[in-house]
């Protein structure tokens, strides 16, 4: 399966270069960032550049991150950007749109998604992917958010050197979109949550999340440092779906209820499936 990830990874990063940002000159920063600013100035290759100057970053993971995660990187490197190079010279694959926004939109969506299953198989394509996933085994910010930093100072120095604020402004863009879709692929949506309620018709509403919602429900002791009155405190897991009914339901029961809604990332147990 991670063989699986890696190659339809390094598939969308290739098409999101070849089809949408090279022809648009929209550097979304990183390694391949630099090696598009010199295809921009001298036309070279950009797959062959990029894995030249990925090599120093190699050795560097090779050394920190472990062999595993070199050996899945050197395969995702070479073929990410043996594709590039390939859609570009050799199928001379041409851009859907002339739209300069458009080409931003979607190769900054493409590009984050194949970044996010390239890390889900735990390997890189190297540049900045790299670097993001070293700063963060030792800080509180996401792979994305370090990719996002590191790149916005190559996407900067790319605005300089094309004198293109424009150019720069729609690489700030796409490197916004790709961060916040490999987030996304990492990580997922939230797709449950928990709820704590506090009432006076606590067995009631006990009796009726068992019976009209099959849900488990735990009580925990409460209290209340105002009144010296002991609360207790339903706590139940419920998926979005099921949110509007919840409410609804306690509402008819008590008015006066206390409800706290907050999003869970993952719930293991019965009634939910894990999570991919």
């Amino acid at each position: 399966m991670k063989i699986i990830y890696i190659v339809v990874g390094c598939i969308l990063c290739a098409l999101s270069y070849a089809v949408f940002l090279i022809p648009h000159q929209i550097v979304p920063g990183g390694v391949t960032g630099i090696a598009m600013i010199l295809h921009f100035l001298y036309r070279s290759p950009v797959g062959v550049i990029t894995i030249i100057l990925n090599i120093p970053l190699f050795l560097v993971a090779l050394k920190i991150l472990g062999i595993r995660f070199g050996v899945k990187s050197v395969i995702a490197i070479f073929i990410t950007n043996i594709l590039i190079d390939f859609f570009i010279y050799t199928l001379k694959i041409s851009t859907p749109t002339d739209n300069v926004i458009l080409g931003a939109l979607y190769g900054g969506l493409l590009l984050g998604l194949g970044l996010g299953l390239v890390f889900r198989a735990g390997a890189s394509t190297g540049g900045t992917d790299i670097v993001g996933q070293l700063l963060t085994r030792n800080s509180n910010l996401s792979v994305g958010m370090w990719i996002m930093i590191v790149d916005f100072m190559v996407i900067t120095l790319a605005g300089i050197t094309t004198g293109s604020i424009e150019l720069a402004l729609l690489g700030y863009l796409a490197l916004f979109l790709s961060s916040k879709v490999i987030d996304l692929v990492l990580e997922g949506m939230d797709y449950a949550r928990a709820a704590f309620v506090i009432s006076n018709e606590h067995q009631k509403l006990t009796d009726e999340i068992y019976r009209k919602m099959k849900r488990g429900v735990t009580i925990l002791d409460g209290h209340s440092p105002y009144s010296k009155e002991k609360r207790p405190v339903i706590m139940c897991v419920i998926t979005k779906k099921e949110t509007p009914f919840f409410k609804s339901m306690i509402e008819d029961i008590d008015k006066k209820a206390f409800v706290i809604l907050t999003d869970v990332f993952e719930v293991l147990g019965q009634g939910f499936r894990k999570r991919i």
